[in-house]
């Protein structure tokens, strides 16, 4: 998963080793004072999460890697 614009790091809700599914909220990135949610785009475990609170991610930055599930649920 990569990030799509500049933005602050509000918030991490997840963490490496979390089971996800499509749509559940990674983190809270904050943008000209929008809290903007990034979300899982597939199911699967998150292997790594590159990013911590209270950083600046830049478009096309990682944010997380999720392995995916066989069969997507």
């Amino acid at each position: 998963m990569l990030a799509e614009l500049v933005a602050n790091v509000l918030k991490v809700t997840a963490k490496a080793g979390d089971t996800v599914g499509p749509e559940d909220t990674l983190v809270i990135l904050e943008s000209m004072k929008m809290e903007i949610p990034v979300l899982a785009e597939v199911a699967g475990t998150i292997t790594e999460l590159k990013v911590v609170e209270g950083e600046v991610v830049r478009d096309g930055d990682p944010i997380a890697v999720i392995e995916e599930r066989a069969g997507g649920v």
